[in-house]
């Protein structure tokens, strides 16, 4: 197992080293630091623009280009900001707020996917088995900005008025200002009632997908032999299901939660925007892209590229732990 972990290892450094060069690449030919400088009126002389590109290092050649920011970006330096302001010091606290509502997103999304998949499959061509295909498909053919607006606008109220005070809040990952003054129970339960709403609108969008990966695989098993050898040894049905059964279906579920990181952190930007939360995808989309900021999109995809890597890792040490075959390949 040690081996195992440390050639995965090794293959998700390699695996982030090429995404942090195509990423630099992509940017660099995508953005131009001097562009919002082109249009003013009147124009800068041209020696503005020669001191500036060599400020910025614009005359080095690309690939020393390159080694400058991933050594900087290695020890947490992902330069500056247009405004002059470290990237670092503003993107590792969005990183805090959109992390909560992702990691509590892929815990209730996989809960919801095993529990949904396991009984469509064990049930399945009966009412329940129709009912939750039912419900998947309508939650995969909704767009999320459309679902994230459903429950802000009816959901919310509804919860609100049946507790008859705000439990549920709709703007913001806090209340403003309440970090200044309160702390403990009041603070973290003010975060959780900022909390519910965005993730239970990026989780079911990825159950939804997820369930009929895990009810696909929990029918391959069903009809294995070995699961008909467990019952001809005396295991009672729901024990075969669950020790024998259930481990071995995982293991394309573990896939395709690893491979969907990607698609929820794009989908992490949609919700914040629906939500008006200051995470992540704010950062994006009005410092980044909105202000031509290359070293603010270079270090969001970065940060995005560690993620997507590190659940990947995660995934295949797992698979090691659900099949112990995997490790000895």
């Amino acid at each position: 197992m040690f081996f195992f972990a440390v050639r995965r290892i090794l293959a998700s450094v390699l695996v982030l080293l090429v995404s942090s060069f195509l990423v630099f690449t992509l940017c660099a030919a995508s953005f131009d630091p001097l562009a919002k400088y082109y249009n003013l009126n009147p124009r800068p002389p041209e020696s503005f623009f020669t001191n500036l590109r060599e400020q910025l290092g614009l005359n080095d050649n690309f690939f020393l280009r390159y080694w400058h920011w991933l050594s900087g970006a290695v020890t947490g330096d992902f330069g500056e900001t247009i405004n002059g302001t470290p990237v670092a010091d503003q993107l590792f606290g969005r990183i805090l707020v959109t992390g909560r509502m992702i990691v509590a997103a892929v815990v209730i999304a996989v809960i919801l996917a095993i529990v949904v998949g396991v009984i469509g499959a064990v049930r399945q061509h009966r009412p329940s088995d129709y009912l939750f295909t039912f419900l998947v498909y309508v939650l995969i053919a909704l767009p999320t900005f459309w679902f994230a607006a459903l429950l802000k606008e009816f959901v919310a109220g509804g919860v609100n008025d049946l507790f008859g005070a705000q439990v549920l809040f709709t703007i913001g990952e806090e209340t403003p200002g309440l970090s200044l003054y309160a702390s403990g129970w009041e603070l973290w339960s003010d975060r959780l009632g900022h909390l519910v709403l965005p993730t239970v609108s990026l989780a079911l969008l990825s159950f939804a997908a997820w369930s009929r990966f895990q009810r696909s695989a929990m029918l391959d098993v069903l009809g294995s032999d070995y699961m008909r050898l467990a019952r001809a040894k005396g295991l009672t049905y729901r024990r075969t299901v669950v020790r024998h059964g259930l481990r071995n279906a995982l293991i394309p579920l573990t896939t395709v939660v690893a491979l969907g990181i990607g698609t929820l952190f794009g989908g992490a930007v949609i919700t914040e925007t629906v939500f008006v939360w200051h995470g992540m995808g704010e950062y994006l989309l009005s410092n980044g892209i909105g202000e031509n900021d290359i070293n603010v999109v270079l270090g969001w995809l970065l940060v995005s590229a560690v993620f997507v890597v590190l659940f990947n890792l995660m995934a295949d040490l797992l698979y090691a732990v659900l099949d112990p075959r995997i490790r000895l390949a």
